[in-house]
Order: C-alpha cells, then sequence, then structure tokens
C-alpha cells in the first residue's frame, strides 16, 4: 500500500509540470505577442487566468470562493494571502479578476520556459539584497500608475511544516501605505494538504478560498505600517484555524 502511495505520488508530480508546461507551448506565440508591451499586459493576464484554471482543474482541485467584498474594475489594490505551495500562484490569479502584478522571488525566474515569461511579466526581488528591495518599490510604482494591482505573499517564503502562518514582512504595506490602495487579505486554506512542497504529499481535492473585507490605507502613514501588518495578519491567521481547527 505504501508503494503505491509514492508510486501516485511521483505520477500525480510529473502530471502537474505537464500540466504548467502544455498550455505555455501551446499557448507561446501568443503569449510572446501579449508581453511584447507592457500596455498590453490586461490581455496576458487573461491567458495567464486561463493557464491557473487549466491546472487546478487538471490536477482536480475544486476551489470555492467566497467573497465578503469584491474589488471594483479599474482600481488598484494590494492582495496578499498565505503561502504554503507552489499552486498558491495558480489559486491567487483564478481568485481575482483585475489584473495585478506577481512580487515574487527572484529564483522561479530559473524554471524552463515558465521563468522565462515569469521574469518579463513580474517583480523579481532577491531578498538578501537591499538594493533588489527598494528597485521593488519603483517597479511596483509605475505598474500601479498604470491602474494595475500588486500581488504579495507578505511571509516572504514559505514557512516551516509546524508553523500554520509566519510573521509578514512589511514592504506589501508600506507599498499601499505610500500609494493609497487598499489591502485585500485572502485566506488559502488547503493548499499545503493539496500540494505542499514536500515531494511526496498531496491530493486532489477541495480547495477554500476567503477573500475578506479590505483593509483602508486612506490617511495612514508610515508610522502605522506595523498595525496595518499585525491587522491583516490577524485576519488571515484566525481564518485558517476556523478551517482548520
Amino acid at each position: 500500500m505504501i508503494l503505491f502511495k509514492y508510486i501516485f505520488w511521483l505520477l500525480f508530480r510529473i502530471w502537474f509540470y505537464i500540466l504548467v508546461t502544455l498550455p505555455i507551448l501551446v499557448l507561446f506565440p501568443i503569449l510572446l505577442i501579449s508581453i511584447s508591451k507592457e500596455s498590453w499586459y490586461p490581455f496576458f493576464f487573461k491567458l495567464a487566468r486561463f493557464w491557473a484554471k487549466f491546472i487546478l482543474i487538471g490536477m482536480g482541485f475544486v476551489y470555492s470562493i467566497k467573497r465578503e467584498q469584491i474589488p471594483e474594475q479599474d482600481k488598484s489594490y494590494m492582495f496578499i494571502a498565505n503561502h504554503t505551495s507552489m499552486v498558491d500562484i495558480m489559486l491567487m490569479l483564478v481568485s481575482v479578476k483585475n489584473p495585478f502584478v506577481f512580487v515574487g522571488k527572484a529564483e522561479l525566474a530559473k524554471i524552463p520556459l515558465f521563468g522565462f515569461f515569469y521574469k518579463r511579466t513580474c517583480i523579481l526581488v532577491d531578498r538578501n539584497s537591499a538594493k533588489s528591495r527598494q528597485a521593488v518599490f519603483l517597479r511596483a510604482q509605475r505598474r500601479l500608475k498604470s491602474g494595475l494591482s500588486i500581488c504579495i505573499f507578505p511571509e516572504g517564503g514559505v514557512p516551516e511544516e509546524h508553523i500554520i502562518l509566519d510573521e509578514f514582512k512589511d514592504g506589501a504595506f508600506r507599498l499601499a501605505i505610500n500609494h493609497q490602495i487598499p489591502i485585500v487579505p485572502i485566506t488559502f486554506a488547503d493548499n499545503k494538504k493539496r500540494f505542499s512542497y514536500t515531494f511526496f504529499s498531496g491530493g486532489p481535492g477541495k480547495m477554500r478560498v476567503k477573500v475578506h473585507k479590505f483593509l483602508s490605507t486612506e490617511g495612514l502613514t508610515i508610522e502605522n505600517t506595523k498595525t496595518l501588518n499585525e491587522n491583516a495578519r490577524t485576519i488571515i491567521l484566525n481564518q485558517l484555524q476556523q478551517f482548520n481547527p
């Protein structure tokens, strides 16, 4: 029985990478065109949402999204969520319709094929470099001015297995305050169970998402960063504990 489980997990992982790669290969010419101009990013975003749905459905993940508030069109937001899985990216894409740009780890740009588009459409950050972190603010500022939103996983990486929710870094909250845009906390309940970074684990099943009421940054200053950070983290942590008591 254990042997069959390991065979299933191996095939499950291989199937995931097939699903990630196949739409990119099929849509490669269209994807290339969509990233050739920054102003065409919303079209690329629609393709990315299709790619994400294709993967989640193909993996047997049944997602349900509950929203306490719906983002308005043509308005910028800061989307944040807990981070436990490689499929967090896909689930974020299907959970949010407003075109947004990911701020993510520079290391992901090394992934074959996926990395080619990742580094050309996302804002990459080397968390060990102060210069890189500063550059993120400048690039994010340009994207926000063009009417896009930003998505950051504020834990700054995937926490240790025993940690429900790691401490949040301040970057997302400083950026939101600087631009006076609302923060949208989102909780992913089941991603670690469905597809964690542990290779021999996971399986098809439900993926619950909760989009919480927005946190306003109107009138806030940089001095309010820590309080805003803690409020957002408390919302997501409480929801995680309700989902998985």
